[in-house]
């Protein structure tokens, strides 16, 4: 029997919520935390050793990206930054270093022990620009228009309705906002059955597009600029990828968006 997008929701949370506890209760005090087990293609080990050195192990060892967004986002100083399914906060934290004192970042994340540690990783990196919500990518709880750019870490392959995904993040983004996504892409001659059979939902696989889905999903939500880079491969036929897209400074929201999105901003 296939799993209804329900029941994958909760089966991601439940995943994600073993793996922040895992984080908060391992490792010695003399240690620090071990980090989640996870092959070389997803982790902390995809950071650089001086941006691992620069804050909490916490937050490095909660890691289970498959790349570095915060390294193709060119972010600037003063910039708002939304990381969407931010965990840790590994993302959260070295975005609000980019951005400076004048900008902001905020973490978005549906689980709540996820969140737990991501606020205990914000204060001892005694970060003052960050802010994180509870919530979920396909139903973002900020403002239209109000982020200059949209990160996220292997995160968007999760989501069963990308479509609301994908428009959520251009409503919020400002005019000439963009954004520096890490992702899991399929090549376009693997089918969803084929994707399935060489990793499960939760392990980012499953659920993730091919090339020409990520690039059309993008298309249709307005965006335009549209890269996808592939970076490493996780799978056969699998591979992390660099998504990068604009938001036109002449706003140009299609006419017809996902119900759940169009709802999610209707009173603004």
């Amino acid at each position: 029997m296939t799993e209804q997008p329900t029941d994958l929701r909760e089966t991601v949370r439940r995943r994600y919520a073993a793996a922040a506890v895992q984080v908060t209760e391992g490792g010695s005090a003399c240690c620090g935390p071990d980090a989640i087990e996870v092959d070389e293609n997803f982790g902390g080990a995809l950071y650089g050793t001086g941006e691992r050195d620069e804050l909490p192990a916490e937050a490095v060892a909660a890691s289970l990206g498959c790349g570095n967004p915060t390294a193709v986002a060119d972010l600037n100083r003063g910039e708002r930054v939304l990381d969407l399914g931010s965990g840790g906060g590994i993302d959260v934290l070295l975005s609000a270093r980019r951005v400076g004192s004048t900008g902001k970042a905020y973490g978005l994340d549906m689980t709540e022990e996820m969140l737990a540690l991501a606020l205990a990783n914000q204060k001892k990196a005694g970060a003052t620009n960050v802010e994180f919500l509870k919530g979920t990518i396909e139903a973002i709880p900020l403002p239209a228009d109000t982020i200059d750019v949209v990160i996220s870490n292997c995160v968007v392959n999760l989501s069963t309705d990308k479509p609301a995904v994908f428009a959520e993040t251009f409503r919020v983004l400002v005019p000439g906002g963009r954004i520096g996504i890490s992702d899991v892409v399929s090549d376009d001659a693997l089918t969803p059955e084929q994707r399935a059979e060489r990793g499960d939902y939760v392990g980012c696989i499953a659920g993730a597009l091919s090339f020409a889905e990520y690039r059309h999903g993008l298309e249709a939500a307005g965006f335009t600029d549209i890269e996808i880079a592939p970076t490493h491969s996780v799978a056969d036929g699998m591979h992390s990828a660099i998504v990068r897209a604009t938001k036109p400074a002449t706003d140009t929201t299609p006419t017809t968006q996902p119900q759940a999105a169009t709802e999610a901003g209707s009173c603004c």
